[in-house]
């Protein structure tokens, strides 16, 4: 998905095309910010393409794709999940709600205070950020993504969980320097996991018998 500009918009598109599949299906509140994350990560991938175009470098594109995949990801994934996760998890998911916003702060500041680069390697794009700590960095960001997943108490939040830790391993050991690029490709496949999860879903808040609560 990150090869090329044409790969990167094509993939894009169908991403966020069931992205808005996800949130046309929701039929929970508090699923909503869980069942929009393939609509970000279709633009995410839409937004590379543009960085494939510019030839890389440091520009608007470059900046806001590191926004979304890094900083913003951090914080998104286990708040949707804290959301859209069975009452009885929440709490052990608040470790890693706490992971993803000290991340993205740590993250956040890294981009305002240097500038992120983007260079074409071989048929991948490798990013540059400048962290103080980047193994405790990158091992707060997969807590605060795939650990909230795994934490989820939910069986096809797990599975994606499952899938998308897999990735991370592949993506690592296979291309360490172009991680995060490829890391967020391969995080975009999980998109089509999250649309069956969303159809899967009950109905209502609730059951039935209870009155519906606010949700998240």
């Amino acid at each position: 998905m990150c090869w090329s500009a044409t790969a990167d918009l094509v993939a894009g598109a169908g991403i966020a095309a069931a992205g808005a599949a996800c949130v046309a299906r929701v039929r929970r509140r508090a699923d909503l910010p869980l069942a929009a994350l393939p609509l970000l990560l279709g633009a995410h991938q839409i937004v590379e393409s543009r960085v494939w175009d510019a030839g890389g470098g440091t520009g608007p594109a470059t900046v806001a794709w590191a926004v979304i995949a890094l900083p913003l990801l951090a914080l998104w994934v286990p708040l949707g999940v804290l959301c859209a996760a069975p009452p009885r998890a929440r709490r052990r998911l608040l470790l890693p709600l706490a992971s993803g916003i000290a991340t993205a702060a740590a993250l956040a500041y890294a981009l305002v205070a240097h500038p992120v680069t983007a260079e074409i390697r071989g048929h991948t794009m490798g990013y540059a950020v400048r962290l103080a700590r980047p193994e405790l960095v990158i091992a707060g960001y997969l807590f605060a993504t795939v650990g909230a997943l795994l934490l989820s108490g939910d069986r096809g939040l797990l599975l994606i969980g499952v899938l998308m830790g897999g990735g991370a391993v592949v993506c690592w050991a296979l291309w360490e320097l172009e991680f995060v690029s490829t890391w967020c490709a391969f995080a975009a496949v999980g998109s089509v996991a999250l649309l069956a999860w969303v159809v899967s879903r009950p109905t209502a808040d609730r059951p039935a018998a209870v009155p519906t609560g606010t949700g998240c």
